[in-house]
């Protein structure tokens, strides 16, 4: 330990230097302040010993320099006084004085008093060590976390904004954002969106959003269907991440006119159809698990697809929102949220979350706040350059007996085959739709005889899906033929779906059945196709789909 003795009497300076050296200190002396000051500035001093009454620069005024100079670590200085009034105490304290020893020196005092003080420096030095250390690493992750900041704000550059189609707020609970939302136009026209909600939040729950991203917009690109989207998203992700992760999800397609919504819901809150007066005209509960729990053969395709109004909004959000806390515990909920909704006419999504904030009073985020509202309007079709259709005429037919019907998903495999003739795959998502729309009636109201009424009770879609599961294992002798032909003259797809059942419609359907509140039925089919009919019997329906 090396001490500084202050002090401009050379007995005082040889008393004291004695002293402490005989207990193995390294002493250095000054005769004033500015000696002093110059000795602390080309060593490195552990205690100082200063006397108050100095030519040059005394003690009063050398101690908060002395104090300056030693930063943040603690740096003992030890007032050398004969003075005895307390204003001469007060006043060294006052400019930084830790102590006083009193002139003649005791030396067991002076031991005790410099042992005290050095070791409360020395835990002010291992303090200021492990600060420094702290500041080091908290820099080096705060250039790290600009690093992966800057990267994914790169990954997502694709990212373009459609404000006449969608509002949306996203406000992550900490720098990085667990939720995501993605929004894309297909070659087609139509406006797909992704709204997604990893578990927990921060930098380890925001990683999916790069590959998950990647998928997306690759599959927008291609014109693939939402539950084709879905299905590819998922297998990334059961692969990505690890078995207590996964991201709650709602994929959705709005199509180029603007009348019909389908729509992949996994794991995420409610989505609700409302008017522009917020009135709630439909809720659309979550029908699948969260993206990356299941493998590719438990996972389950099924959409929802209903028609919209051009008055009509789309809106979702994460549980971010309904499970937002007020300070006496209660949670936002869905109620309050269908409140805000209808708060004020064209509701927008920041009237939304002030109406959050309001109701936790501005405490402290708990979670990634997401929402959107998407309007239900057309849009026109972004085509860079002409589409180049195949001149061969083209056709396929496959008779699926009922072990097939069981373990196939033959619409998609129809779907792969077809989107290898040129310029098909642009209309990939609308042949999937009308195709899967006319093989799953046929299946389940034709072949499995099961009555769509089932799905407008309380839990019917659960319980429609557990009776169409039940009838398929029963199935033991059904056909369900499908043709498809291509006509290059008309640039035309002709389809036709028979089944050995009763049918899914039949001369005498009215129009009330055909828009059932599930959003399945005729109305689907006339939306996406340029013609649909059925036979007599109503066990085949034929449907021309142009291509132009």
């Amino acid at each position: 330990m090396r001490i500084l003795v202050v002090d401009d009497q050379p007995l005082n300076c040889t008393l004291l230097k004695a002293m402490l050296e005989q207990q193995s200190y390294h002493v250095e002396v000054a005769n004033d302040g500015c000696q002093a000051l110059e000795v602390l500035q080309s060593t490195d001093i552990d205690i100082v010993l200063l006397d108050v009454m100095m030519p040059v620069m005394d003690g009063f005024e050398a101690a908060p320099k002395i104090k300056q100079l030693a930063g943040d670590v603690y740096l003992p200085v030890i007032f050398i006084t004969a003075l005895e009034d307390h204003a001469s105490f007060e006043k060294c304290l006052a400019v930084g004085g830790d102590d006083f020893i009193h002139k003649p020196f005791d030396r067991i005092i002076l031991s005790a008093k410099i042992k005290a003080h050095a070791r409360t420096r020395k835990l002010s030095q291992e303090a200021h060590l492990q600060k420094k250390q702290l500041e080091y690493h908290y820099n080096q992750t705060e250039r790290e976390h600009e690093i992966v900041e800057h990267i994914f704000s790169n990954a997502l550059s694709q990212q373009v904004k459609f404000p006449h189609h969608c509002d949306y707020h996203l406000s992550p609970a900490s720098m990085f954002n667990g939720d995501m939302f993605l929004m894309a136009r297909s070659p087609m026209g139509g406006f797909y969106c992704l709204l997604g909600d990893f578990t927990g939040h921060g930098l380890a729950a925001a990683v999916g959003a790069l590959p998950a991203s990647r998928v997306f917009y690759t599959m927008v690109n291609k014109g693939m269907a939402v539950n084709d989207i879905a299905f590819e998203l998922n297998n990334v992700l059961y692969t990505l991440l690890p078995g207590h992760m996964f991201c709650a999800a709602a994929i959705v397609e709005l199509s180029e006119s603007g009348k019909s919504i389908s729509a992949w819901i996994g794991g995420l809150p409610d989505l609700y159809l409302i008017d522009q007066e917020g009135v709630v005209i439909r809720t659309l509960e979550a029908q699948h698990m969260a993206l990356g729990i299941l493998d590719e053969e438990e996972f389950e395709r099924h959409l929802i697809h209903l028609e919209v109004k051009p008055n009509q909004r789309l809106v979702m959000a994460t549980d971010g929102i309904i499970e937002t806390e007020s300070k006496q515990g209660d949670m936002f909920g869905e109620e309050l949220l269908k409140s805000a909704l209808l708060s004020i006419p064209m509701v927008t999504t920041a009237d939304i979350i002030e109406k959050v904030h309001t109701f936790s009073e501005h405490g402290e985020q708990q979670d990634d706040l997401s929402i959107a509202i998407i309007n239900c309007i057309a849009s026109e079709a972004l085509r860079t350059e002409s589409t180049t259709y195949s001149k061969l005429p083209f056709s396929i037919s496959m008779s699926l007996n009922a072990g097939q019907m069981k373990d196939s998903d033959p619409i998609l495999e129809l779907v792969d085959v077809l989107s290898q003739l040129e310029g098909i795959n642009e209309h990939r998502s609308n042949i999937f739709l009308l195709l899967s729309e006319a093989y799953n009636n046929s299946l389940d109201h034709g072949v499995l005889g099961l009555d769509s009424e089932i799905k407008n009770q309380d839990e019917g879609f659960f319980e429609f899906y557990q009776l169409r599961e039940q009838a398929l294992v029963c199935l033991t002798d059904a056909l369900i033929i499908i043709s498809a032909r291509y006509c290059p003259d008309s640039l035309s797809l002709f389809f036709s779906i028979c089944d050995s059942g009763n049918g899914f419609r039949n001369q005498e359907s009215n129009d009330t059945e055909l828009h059932r509140e599930h959003g399945r039925g005729l109305s689907l089919l006339n939306e996406i196709a340029q013609s649909v009919r059925y036979n007599h019997a109503g066990n085949e329906v034929e449907m021309v789909y142009s291509l132009q």
